[in-house]
């Protein structure tokens, strides 16, 4: 039986479907998105184990160029102010707000030189996407475990004063995308201050006028990036973790709510509150 005929109409209807329908353009375009992170990791795997032989920041250099170019592919350009106050030729945390799966295009787009980020130990078993990770230096932490977690922390620590590395952390925890910032957790302000080094936040304009997962929203659109001063951490002890947290989440608050056109309610503050530490 010749199969190219029914091959052909599905192909027709699956055409036809992405046209017609919200839904099915963006479960389309999710799988797009899926598939490119797949393939170009796996390209990346090879490029990095050729070039450098193993696990290495260096290799960050490599996934970014792939990454980069996926904004093509979906539409999306990235307005980045700022942008030189991360070309710093010392360790520290940056720290930035978490929307969506498509954080990653945006993450390399401000990646500096010698930068590497914490990630949920999850992430580590996603195949080629796990693989890519491990080789480009990234810190996995296992949030279920506090003492494994603060364990991974220190020697985080250890790392960035050694090798002159910059950590990037999402202080939220998990990602969010309620038009807010969420509390704030711990771990990179006590990973900040233990260290003694700066805190560099930069924030992301909000998503949702091109990217809506509950309304399957998903079109091409202009991200602002907004990359603001370093936050000196020298001479702060652990006691001063809260203070640090709540000034960070009021300046990088602010700053969201603006580049993202959303107006403040009165008296609405999502104050970093108390959290466990990463």
């Amino acid at each position: 039986m010749e199969l190219w005929p029914w091959l052909t109409a599905a192909l027709l209807l699956l055409l036809l479907l992405v046209q017609l329908s919200r839904s099915a353009r963006f479960y389309a375009k999710i799988t797009l998105y899926c598939a490119l992170c797949v393939s170009a990791s796996t390209v990346a795997a090879v490029v990095c184990l050729l070039r450098h032989h193993g696990r290495t920041v260096e290799n960050m250099r490599i996934i970014k160029w792939f990454v980069v170019k996926f904004k093509y592919v979906f539409g999306l350009r990235f307005e980045i102010k700022g942008l030189q106050k991360l070309e710093v030729d010392h360790p520290c945390v940056i720290i930035s707000n978490h929307q969506s799966i498509l954080d990653m295009m945006g993450l390399m787009e401000a990646l500096p030189e010698r930068c590497v980020q914490i990630a949920k130990r999850e992430l580590i078993f996603l195949g080629p996407v796990g693989l890519i990770m491990y080789l480009g230096g990234i810190f996995f932490i296992n949030r279920q475990h506090s003492r494994t977690a603060m364990t991974v922390m220190a020697d985080v620590g250890e790392h960035m004063v050694r090798d002159n590395l910059k950590v990037w952390i999402y202080p939220e925890g998990t990602r969010n995308d309620n038009g807010d910032l969420l509390p704030f957790k711990k771990g990179a302000f006590y990973l900040a201050i233990q260290t003694q080094v700066p805190i560099i936040p930069v924030i992301y304009s909000s998503f949702s006028s091109f990217y809506n997962p509950k309304t399957k929203l998903f079109t091409s659109g202009t991200i602002k990036v907004e990359v603001l001063d370093a936050v000196p951490t020298r001479g702060l002890t652990v006691a001063d973790v809260p203070k640090l947290m709540d000034a960070c989440h009021r300046a990088m608050r602010t700053t969201f709510l603006r580049v993202s056109k959303t107006p403040q309610e009165n008296g609405a503050t999502a104050g970093p509150g108390s959290q466990p530490a990463e």
